[in-house]
C-alpha cells in the first residue's frame, strides 16, 4: 500500500501533506520559475559554467560567482566521524564511535505524581503529567549558564490515534478501516499535543530527567493562553467563549521554533487546517480567508465533541490559531502568549539572531506548496542585562515578506497597513487584518511562490540564513521510471542567503542554491551535491536544520522514507564552507516510518539533541510488505521493542563515547 492511500486510511498521517497541491492561486512567480530563469540567464552569460553547475556530477561550487570561487580556500569538510549506511529497517543508526540515549519517550513523565505509562489505560489527566506525542522542535535553555544542566523545550505537534490506540483500526472483509474515536481519546490527543518544558541534567556523561524540576510544565490544547499585538481584541478573534479577542484556549500543531536571546521558549502553529470541521454559514465572512488556509480540512475528530472546533458553531475560532506562541519557562504558571505580530501562517518555525543594531530578527517559513518565507524585525533593541526589559519585544516591530529575483538579489517586502497595496481598497482595514490574513497580504506584495518553506536558520558565525525547501510536486506512485524514482520527484533544496552589509535587519540582500536534493547518481534529478558526497550522504526533502557553534550546517529530512529511495529520514551533515561546500555525510538515521526532527546541539557542541518523529507510520514497512502500519500490526516497536509496549516517539540524546565535541 502506497503512503497516498495509508493517509485515507489513517487521517493524521502526515498532515503537512493534506493540503494538497497548496491553496495560493496568486500570479506571483513560484522560486522553481525564478530558479530556471537564473539557470537560463547564466547560461547566456556564462555559457558551459552554467549548465555544468546544474549537472548531477559537477560540485555546487560552480553556482558561486567568479570572485567566490577564487575567494573559496580549499580546507576539506568540516566535519570529521564515519558515514552511517544509508538503509530502511526498524531501528536507529549512529555513526560509529557515538552514543545515542533515549531521554524522553512518549508516555514519560514530566510532572511529579505521573502515572507509570500504560499504553492500555491511557486518559487525558495521565497525559497531561506526560511527554506528549509526535516530538518535533527541541530546544535548550542553559540553567546558570551550563551546557549539562538546563530546561529541554519539546513541541508536540500532532497525534496518530491509529499508532496510539488499541482497537482503533479493525480488518473487516481484508480492508483496513480506522474507527470513530471516543471523547476520551480525543481528550487524550488534546493532553498529548503542546508542548514540554523539563529539567535535564548531564550526570557522569549521561543526561538524566529531573522529573520534580520546579519549571516542568506540560503545555496542551487545553492549556489558557494570552492573545497579544495589533491582532489582539480584533472583532475577527472573538468567539462565544472570548468576547474580547484576547484570550485563547490551547495550542495545536506545533511543529519547530526557538529559544529567543532572553531565554523564552517559541511555539510555532502549523497545519491548524486539520483540526476544524464543520461549514461556515453561508457568506460568512471569513470564507476566503479559510479557503487560502485549507480551512477546515477535518482530519480529526475534535469537532464532534467540542463546539470550538465546528466552524457551524465558532466561526471565528480557526483566526485565534496560526500564530507565534511565547512561553516563559522561568514562570510555570505564566499563560503562553500568541504573539500576532508575527503573523498567521502555517508556521513551521522561528529562529532568532540579534542584529549589529541590537534589534532582534526571526525568521520563518510558511510550509505550505506555493508560500512564503518571512522575517520578523522587533522595533526595540534586546537588553542582555535586563530579561524583564525584552518580554514584550515580540509585540512590535515589523514583519517582511521574501522577494526572490532572477538575477540573486531579493528583496524583505514590509507588511504594514497602508504602504503599498495593504490598503482598505484591497480589503486590509488594519494591520490585525493583514496579520489575520498573513498569506493574501503577501501575496498582494508579490511575494515568491516557495516550495513548502519549513526551517529557516540564521547563522551568526558566517552571517548566512538557509532556508529549507522540503519539496513542491505530486507524481503518482504509479508515475515512477527510471528517470524519476521517486513519486512526484520530490527532493526540496536549501537556498542560501547573504543579507546586505552582513545586517540581518537589512531589506534586501543576495541568495544563491546551496544545494538541490537528490539522488545525485540520477542526472535527470539534477541534484547538486559535491562529488565528494558518497551513495549514503545524499538526501532529500529538507525539512529541520541546525547550525552548532562552530558554524556548521545539520539538516534533518522529512520523506526519504519509502521504498523508492531505499533509505529513511536522518540527520546529514552538510559543508557549506570551501572546497568541501554541498559535501553531505549521514550522522543518524532513524527506524521505519519515523521522521527526524530537531535538531538542537548544547552550546559547547557536546551533545545533540534530535526528535524522532512517528515511527511506524505510513505504507511502507522496512520488510517491503507494502502494508500500513498500525497498534495491532506494527512494523516497528522503537524504541522500547517490547510486545505490551506500542511505537514511542521520543528525544534521544546524542554523545561522542568518552566525550568531546560532536563530528570533530
Amino acid at each position: 500500500m502506497n503512503e497516498h492511500l495509508s493517509q485515507k486510511i489513517f487521517p493524521t498521517t502526515q498532515l503537512e501533506d493534506a493540503d494538497g497541491d497548496g491553496h495560493n492561486t496568486s500570479a506571483n512567480p513560484t522560486m522553481g520559475e525564478i530558479i530556471g530563469k537564473r539557470f537560463s540567464r547564466r547560461n547566456f552569460l556564462q555559457g558551459s559554467l552554467a549548465v555544468s553547475a546544474i549537472a548531477a556530477t559537477v560540485s555546487p561550487i560552480a553556482l558561486m560567482s567568479a570572485d567566490e570561487a577564487r575567494a573559496a580556500d580549499n580546507k576539506g569538510s568540516a566535519f570529521n566521524f564515519s558515514e552511517v549506511e544509508a538503509g530502511v529497517d526498524d531501528k536507529h543508526h549512529l555513526a560509529e564511535g557515538y552514543d545515542a540515549d533515549i531521554l524522553l519517550r512518549w508516555g514519560d513523565a514530566v510532572l511529579s505524581g505521573a502515572p507509570a505509562f500504560d499504553p492500555t489505560k491511557q486518559t487525558a489527566d495521565a497525559q497531561s503529567k506526560q511527554f506528549g506525542y509526535n516530538n518535533d522542535y527541541v530546544g535548550f535553555i542553559p540553567l546558570d549558564g551550563s551546557s549539562e544542566h538546563g530546561l529541554l523545550v519539546v513541541n508536540h505537534e500532532y497525534t496518530n490515534p491509529h499508532l496510539m490506540f488499541a482497537g482503533l483500526v479493525q480488518v473487516v472483509d481484508g480492508k483496513i478501516k480506522q474507527g470513530a474515536l471516543s471523547k476520551e481519546q480525543v481528550d487524550v490527543e488534546m493532553a498529548a499535543h503542546g508542548g514540554t518544558v523539563v529539567e535535564i541534567r548531564k550526570t557522569g556523561g549521561k543526561w538524566q530527567v529531573v522529573t520534580d524540576g520546579k519549571y516542568n510544565r506540560r503545555i496542551t490544547a487545553n492549556t489558557p493562553m494570552e492573545i497579544t499585538g495589533p491582532a489582539a481584541g480584533n472583532d475577527r478573534l472573538k468567539t462565544s467563549a472570548d468576547a474580547t479577542g484576547t484570550r485563547a484556549i490551547g495550542t495545536i500543531n506545533n511543529c519547530a521554533g526557538g529559544v529567543t536571546p532572553w531565554g523564552t521558549y517559541i511555539m510555532a502553529e502549523e497545519n491548524f487546517h486539520g483540526y476544524f470541521s464543520g461549514a461556515l454559514p453561508e457568506g460568512h465572512k471569513e470564507a476566503a480567508n479559510y479557503k487560502r488556509y485549507g480551512v477546515p480540512e477535518g482530519a480529526y475528530e475534535w469537532a464532534n465533541f467540542y463546539d470550538r472546533f465546528d466552524l457551524s458553531k465558532e466561526p471565528n475560532e480557526p483566526n485565534r490559531f496560526g500564530w507565534i506562541v511565547e512561553v516563559d519557562v522561568m514562570d510555570p504558571t505564566a499563560a503562553p502568549k500568541k504573539r500576532t505580530a508575527l503573523g498567521r501562517t502555517k508556521h513551521e518555525g522561528a529562529e532568532s539572531i540579534v542584529a549589529k543594531n541590537g534589534k532582534v530578527v526571526f525568521y520563518l517559513g510558511d510550509d505550505e506548496r506555493f508560500d512564503y518565507v518571512y522575517k520578523f524585525v522587533t522595533s526595540a533593541a534586546f537588553n542582555p542585562n535586563d530579561r524583564a526589559a525584552n518580554m514584550n519585544l515580540l509585540d512590535s516591530g515589523t514583519l517582511h515578506v521574501a522577494k526572490f529575483n532572477e538575477d540573486g538579489t531579493m528583496q524583505w517586502l514590509p507588511m504594514v497597513f497602508g504602504e503599498g497595496p495593504l490598503t482598505a481598497e484591497n480589503g486590509f482595514t488594519s494591520q490585525a487584518d493583514v496579520l489575520i490574513e498573513c498569506r493574501r497580504a503577501g501575496d498582494a506584495l508579490g511575494a515568491t511562490k516557495m516550495d513548502r518553506p519549513e526551517d529557516v536558520q540564521p547563522n551568526g558565525v558566517n552571517g548566512k540564513v538557509y532556508v529549507m525547501l522540503t519539496n513542491n510536486t505530486r507524481r503518482k506512485a504509479d508515475q515512477v521510471d527510471a528517470a524519476n524514482p521517486r513519486a512526484e520527484n520530490a527532493f526540496g533544496h536549501i537556498i542560501e542567503i547573504s543579507e546586505n552589509d552582513g545586517d540581518f535587519t537589512a531589506t534586501s540582500g543576495k541568495w544563491e542554491v546551496l544545494l538541490k536534493c537528490g539522488d545525485p547518481s540520477v542526472a535527470a534529478v539534477g541534484a547538486t551535491f559535491s562529488t565528494e558526497t558518497t551513495k549514503n550522504g545524499w538526501f532529500g526533502m529538507p525539512d529541520n536544520c541546525a547550525v552548532d557553534a562552530a558554524g556548521r550546517l545539520w539538516v534533518s529530512t522529512d520523506g526519504n522514507n519509502n521504498k523508492a529511495t531505499g533509505r529513511t529520514d536522518g540527520l546529514w551533515a552538510v559543508d557549506t564552507e570551501g572546497a568541501a561546500r554541498a559535501t553531505s555525510k549521514l550522522f543518524f538515521r532513524v527506524p521505519v516510518g519515523a521522521e527526524m526532527c530537531g535538531p538542537l546541539f548544547t552550546p559547547d557542541d557536546e551533545t545533540a539533541f534530535v526528535a524522532v518523529q512517528h515511527p511506524g507510520d505510513g505504507g511502507e514497512d522496512w520488510s517491503g510488505h507494502g502494508r500500513p502500519s498500525y497498534y495491532e500490526d506494527l512494523s516497528t516497536r522503537w524504541p522500547d521493542f517490547k510486545s505490551d509496549m506500542p511505537v514511542r516517539p521520543a528525544v534521544v540524546a546524542i554523545t561522542k563515547a568518552g566525550g568531546g565535541k560532536i563530528a570533530v
